[in-house]
């Protein structure tokens, strides 16, 4: 049960950041993203591209986690991702 819970939120957290990023960068265009890795696949890619691939790539791995029962990692890093993508992003979107 907790692993089934710790992937969906992972799953939602990770859906989430997509969204906000996509968002992100359509108002404040491309430098928006802090993160380099993102920020190349997107400048490669283009924007929708660039970040349903990251994220597929993501969500491919939490799933491969889920599925080898690391669920405390799973869990641990769907907290890290609210702390370092869904807060900040919020932030900016409430100040904005």
């Amino acid at each position: 049960m907790f692993g089934d819970l710790a992937v969906v939120g992972f799953l939602l957290v990770q859906s989430l950041d997509g969204i906000f990023t996509y968002l992100g960068v359509s108002l404040w265009g491309p430098s928006v993203e802090a993160n380099p890795i993102i920020a190349s696949a997107m400048a490669l890619a283009g924007p929708a591209s660039g970040l349903a691939g990251a994220k597929l790539l993501a969500i491919g791995f939490g799933i491969a986690l889920h599925l080898r029962r690391v669920h405390n990692l799973v869990a641990f890093l769907t907290l890290i991702y609210v702390a370092v993508a869904i807060l900040p992003w919020t932030a900016m979107f409430l100040a904005n």
